[in-house]
């Protein structure tokens, strides 16, 4: 059947309408969708001595994934949680930036299967490097680009850190009132290793210093909490956890399957991190770390960071993540808990980046010392970072 011309007109306007909106608005119209920050409900007031201790803190957050979207995180955005003035604002010292590379149709927590991904719409859309559109490396590769271009441009406030030296002096430089901002790339998920040893290498000269070992789905390297199978380290895994430890990666336990963490806790000789999560006994969430594996956790000399999410901490307010830290607090000790907000992960939150002293004021109500609280912030991160950087 012929189709008439003022038909065929109408299909072909509405075909390029179709790819305008996909190559331009889209990406930033889903970006808008699932990095909210629910104002719903008033923060509570930070007093004149949360804000100065605050402002005396260095801060770091464990986890957030703003490379993966597409802006311009030199410029204060008026949606997500986090950008470079946001992380000034909220006096963050170091922010570990995630590289997120795969998403499962119908992403779920309790079982996905590894033979799918939807975030290769958001990559096109986005008009990254055709590279990018087929492999995984490649987009961690982009994402470790991402974050040097803005290290470039950002006059001076953007360090990306490599080593102990580097923190060492990001650390200095702050204390002196510097207003810089750490940036330390992290993979999560081993997806982007694609089955290769060898492309761990690769992407520690690029800049990663973090590596997830499983994110939504089981991979080559290991199981994951929601995957479909959750069996533990495979043979290559072992290999990928010994390598990082040995080049100076620090080996992140978020969303690993149960056999998982513990095959890594069994063969581990530098301190882990639960970059973004929290604790079953708070919040009944299977992707929340058990009592015993906060333990091992603790004789292993890791730390946990707490997110800032419902299915994290049940209570998404300032008091209830303060309520899970409490817990980790009298199960294995203050110097355990860090920050991990997840930021950006298509997640929805009480407060962004720039609002961080609303934690240290809840910190102070639960009666936490300016002490624990520095540990809290920041001061276990660093301990951690300076024994598994290179």
């Amino acid at each position: 059947m012929k189709i008439p011309k003022i038909l065929a007109s109408l299909l072909g306007v509405l075909l390029v309408v179709g790819a305008i909106y996909f190559f331009t608005l889209a990406p930033r119209h889903f970006d808008i969708l699932v990095n909210s920050v629910d104002r719903s409900i008033p923060l509570p007031p930070v007093t004149p001595a949360a804000a100065a201790l605050h402002d005396a803190l260095f801060i770091a957050d464990l986890h957030a994934d703003p490379l993966l979207w597409r802006r311009d995180l030199l410029r204060e955005q008026a949606h997500g949680a986090v950008d470079l003035p946001r992380l000034l604002a909220g006096n963050v010292g170091l922010q570990v930036f995630g590289s997120v590379t795969k998403t499962p149709r119908n992403q779920n927590y309790d079982s996905n299967p590894s033979d799918s991904d939807v975030l290769t719409y958001l990559v096109i859309g986005s008009l990254q490097p055709v590279k990018t559109w087929t492999s995984l490396y490649e987009r961690s590769l982009y994402h470790a680009f991402k974050l040097e271009d803005l290290q470039r441009r950002s006059n001076g406030q953007l360090q990306i850190i490599y080593s102990r030296d580097d923190l060492a002096l990001l650390v200095e430089a702050t204390a002196r009132g510097k207003p810089l901002v750490g940036g330390l790339l992290a993979l999560e998920g081993a997806q982007p290793l694609e089955g290769e040893l060898g492309k761990l290498q690769g992407l520690f000269d690029a800049g990663y210093r973090m590596i997830g070992l499983a994110h939504f789905f089981d991979n080559e390297v290991g199981g994951s909490m929601h995957g479909e199978d959750k069996y533990g380290l495979t043979e290559l895994g072992r290999k990928v956890v010994q390598r990082a430890e040995a080049i100076g990666m620090a080996v992140d336990l978020a969303h690993a399957s149960p056999a998982v963490v513990e095959d890594v806790f069994d063969m581990a000789t530098k301190p882990l991190v639960v970059s973004h999560g929290g604790v079953r006994a708070v919040c009944d969430a299977n992707r929340n770390l058990t009592d015993a594996q906060l333990r091992r956790l603790a004789a292993n000399g890791g730390v946990i960071g707490i997110g800032y999410w419902e299915a994290a901490v049940c209570d998404s307010t300032p008091a209830g993540i303060v309520a899970a830290m409490d817990h980790v607090r009298d199960t294995i000790g203050i110097e355990h808990i860090a920050l991990g907000s997840d930021f950006d992960g298509a997640i929805r939150t009480r407060f962004d980046t720039s609002e961080l002293s609303v934690l240290t004021q809840a910190l102070l109500d639960a009666g936490y010392s300016a002490g624990d609280i520095r540990a809290v912030m920041g001061g276990n991160v660093l301990r951690v970072l300076y024994e598994t950087l290179p």
